[in-house]
């Protein structure tokens, strides 16, 4: 495991990440376990244990973030391998991209329950162990999308808009209980599943890259690296922060 310049606050704390074994999750549990954290991932995936294997301090619960037992037990199976859980990073979440009138409401609600139920479970199991302690960060991965919109992704826009609505009305709410809540969301991240859709002439990535100011894709370590700065104690002042990791996506108005 190669060693990552130190990050004010990470060292010794307790992380639960859901969503952990893949992707920009996995970046995520990389980061904060190559800084020290102690980590325990909440995913559903088969393969979660051998992603994470190589790491020191690096724990795994077999869960479904919609269901509220599974990520209570997550939260029980954190404190008593590694102690109260300091930070809680929020990611798990599926894509959709459908015409509208081609989305029926069971994909509405699948897309929904995963990104939306899913992270306020978290959120709210976070908050009940959280208060008490006066202290804790809570990281949510929200979206481009939800911050600007897209057509037809409806089901991912509005969960994703509301992921980062939730982070705003949460750090109002519990600034007074020493807790911040903030929402990073990233552009277009180089994933094998991003790749996989290319392959399948699903997705052109070069337009993409030509559509990104940057002219390139966000890699997973570059959003791993925003969420660890947001999480640790050098972002102490922020809350209620969405912040972009897109390449200027965002920020620029031409389509």
């Amino acid at each position: 495991m190669t060693a990552r310049p130190p990050v004010k606050g990470l060292d010794g704390r307790c992380a639960l990440i859901t969503g952990g074994a893949s992707g920009i999750g996995l970046a995520m549990t990389r980061t904060f376990a190559e800084r020290g954290t102690r980590v325990v991932v909440l995913d559903q995936d088969p393969h979660a244990e051998a992603a994470v294997r190589d790491l020191e301090n690096a724990a795994v619960a077999f869960g479904n973030v919609t269901e509220p037992a599974d990520v209570k037990a997550a939260f029980d199976l954190a404190e008593r391998r590694f102690g109260p859980v300091d930070i809680v990073l929020a990611n798990a979440g599926i894509s959709q991209n459908c015409p509208t009138l081609d989305l029926d409401f069971e994909g509405w609600r699948r897309v929904m329950s995963v990104n939306l139920d899913g992270v306020f479970l978290t959120v709210h199991e976070a908050g009940r162990r959280m208060v008490p302690l006066g202290r804790g960060s809570i990281v949510l991965t929200s979206s481009i999308y939800g911050v600007v919109a897209a057509p037809e992704r409806l089901g991912y826009v509005v969960s994703k808009s509301g992921v980062s609505a939730m982070a705003k009305a949460l750090a109002v709410e519990w600034a007074r209980h020493g807790i911040r809540v903030n929402a990073i969301a990233p552009g277009y991240v180089r994933t094998p599943f991003l790749e996989d859709l290319q392959a399948r002439g699903r997705l052109d990535l070069g337009a993409l890259e030509r559509r990104t100011p940057m002219g390139r894709l966000i890699e997973t370590h570059e959003v791993a690296e925003v969420a660890a700065f947001l999480a640790s104690d050098a972002s102490g002042p922020m809350t209620g922060q969405v912040v972009g990791v897109d390449g200027g996506w965002t920020a620029y108005g031409y389509i």
